[in-house]
This record gives C-alpha cells, structure tokens and sequence, in this order.
C-alpha cells in the first residue's frame, strides 16, 4: 500500500478509507496483512482522487459511478449518461405564469433538433425556468435566439463526444465525461466571454 501511495500521492490513510469504502478493489493478498496492488489500483486510484478533488463529487456519488462502472450490464453509452446526471444538479422551475408556455418553447425545441425523451433530463427543468424568467422580463429577442444557441450547443457536444473517444476504455470515458461537464463548463464559459468582447468591438466599435 505504501507503493500505491508512492505511485499516485493519495496518502495511506486515504487509500484505506477508499477500500473501506468499496471505491476501490481489494488488492490480491501476498501475505499476513499485505496485498499487491497491481496498474488497475493505480487507475483507479487516480480517478476516484480526480472525482472527488477536482470533480467535488460525494463518497456516495462516486461509489454510485463506480458500482455502474464495474457492471458490465451497463453499456458505455449509459455509463457516460449516469456520469453526467451525476454531475448535473435539477433545478425546478418557479411556478409562475409562463411556465407552460416555456414548457412548450423547449418542447418544440427539443422536437426541430431531434433530441428526443429529454424531459426527464435534470437540466430540462431549469431551462424550463431560464425561458419562463425571460419571458416574464419580456426578452423575447432572447428567446428568438434560442435555436441558434441550441445550435451551437450540439456543435460543442459533438466535440465532446470526439473528446471521449472509445467507449471500451470505460474508466476514460467516465473521467472525461464527468471532469469534462464540469471544468468544461468553466472552459466554455470563458470562451464565451472572449467572443462577447471581440464580437461586441466589432459590431459597435470602442477600445
């Protein structure tokens, strides 16, 4: 054990807490209360860390994960769909007069791009309320825009999906998907606003 935390700088003690914890396999025994750990601990090792200390995910979030990764029921695709639902908090609408209609926009939505079941995706919800928020503030000009932002935004997930690669690397397509949502939103977010400040000098001018 002293290797493994050698190998991947996750102290001892953390790595008895992962076992107990069943995040991580048993090594094979070799002796009285020894164990070999072996390349896969070492992978293991370092994508529960990332989980936790770069994904800010839960103990109990990331023994869910790791329960659907050691499944072979579960199929690569619905491995990354319980990685990012993992990762993506729901959020209710506020009850208020033009939820429905917001309901309906995305419905339609959702409908022109082919995007289909997607109602009990966590994130349908909130932007349920975002278009019903807009709608109250009378930002129709926003909600004009909404099927080029949509647009935009299977263009970036396609580039995702390039990203994760092959499925039959399980626990890389995990990673990537569920540190790509995260820091990714960070990246997009970011990007976003660079293109707001160069697009904005270039339709209307200034320093």
């Amino acid at each position: 054990m002293a290797e493994l935390s050698a190998d991947t700088g996750v102290p001892v003690p953390t790595i008895k807490y992962y076992l107990r914890e069943g995040l991580l396999p048993p090594g094979r025994p070799v002796g009285r209360n020894q164990a070999d750990y072996g390349p896969a601990h070492v992978r293991r090792l370092k994508l529960v860390r990332a989980l936790a200390e770069y994904g800010g995910l839960s103990i109990a979030a990331i023994g869910e994960l790791v329960r659907h990764l050691d499944d072979p029921e579960v199929s690569g695709n619905n491995l990354l769909g319980l990685g990012q639902l993992t990762v993506t908090a729901r959020q209710e609408p506020q009850p208020g007069p033009h939820v429905e209609r917001a309901r309906r926009v995305l419905d339609e939505l959702c409908a022109r791009r082919g995007w289909k079941d997607m109602r009990e995706h966590p994130s349908y919800a909130a932007l349920v309320g975002v278009l019903a928020s807009l709608e109250d503030l009378g930002r129709e000009d926003m909600l004009g825009a909404l099927p080029d932002y949509a647009e935009a935004a299977e263009r970036i997930a396609e580039a995702d999906m390039r990203v994760v690669g092959d499925l039959d690397d399980r626990e890389r397509a995990l990673e990537v998907v569920v540190l790509g949502t995260l820091v990714g939103d960070t990246l997009l977010t970011g990007l976003r606003r660079l293109a707001q400040a160069n697009v904005a000098l270039r339709v209307y001018g200034g320093d």
